[in-house]
């Protein structure tokens, strides 16, 4: 397979846009799609297994990773915490024949669409409003007070990036943005 045929699928927004669920809507609705799992400096949460979820790591061992230009694209997301798209990971999904589909952050979508402009659809996820967003986010049950505000903020600045990718779908109501997504995947994955 050359490179020109490696695809990559990139699903980023803020953080309680609804990523994750539209992700994996789109893992069970194509089969070429294969996760593309990232390196992380945090601590695994009690459901997260190692190389599944995350490839989890210490700061020393990203910040070697980083000299050795390992990573595709890498961002330090919060401060000290770190997480980044291997090299190996996206030539592990490519070696298999399929697509890798990364779910990442706005500036890592932006960074790999820069490096592969060819071969990329990124697909930005918007929430109907912050407010909406923010009842998310405490729903979740995980934010502190402080966190809650970091992530508002932060998603606030990620929203003005959103006219920078493919493809923009609204999740206001789930289904309906899981169908949409479905569909523009679907053009791509047949191109």
């Amino acid at each position: 397979m050359s490179s020109i045929h490696q695809k990559i699928l990139i699903i980023t927004a803020p953080s309680g846009a609804g990523k994750t669920s539209i992700t994996h809507h789109l893992m069970n609705s194509f089969p070429v799609l294969a996760f593309s799992v990232s390196a992380a400096t945090r601590q695994a949460r009690n459901n997260e297994k190692e190389g599944v979820d995350y490839y989890f790591m210490s700061v020393e061992d990203f910040k070697q990773k980083i000299q050795n230009k390992e990573f595709a694209e890498w961002e330090m997301v919060y401060e000290g915490k770190y997480y980044g798209t291997l090299k190996s990971e996206l030539k592990r999904i490519w070696a298999l024949g399929k697509v890798p589909v990364l779910d990442i952050d706005v500036k890592g979508a932006i960074h790999i669409q820069q490096q592969y402009p060819e071969n990329t659809l990124s697909l930005f996820v918007e929430p109907p409003s912050v407010d909406e967003l923010k009842r998310r986010l405490l729903s979740r049950g995980t934010e502190t007070e402080e966190s809650l505000a970091a992530r508002i903020n932060k998603a606030s600045y990620e929203l003005s990036f959103k006219d920078h990718f493919n493809k923009v779908v609204v999740n206001d109501e789930l289904r309906r943005a899981c169908a949409e997504a479905e569909t523009i995947v679907g053009e791509f994955l047949k191109a």
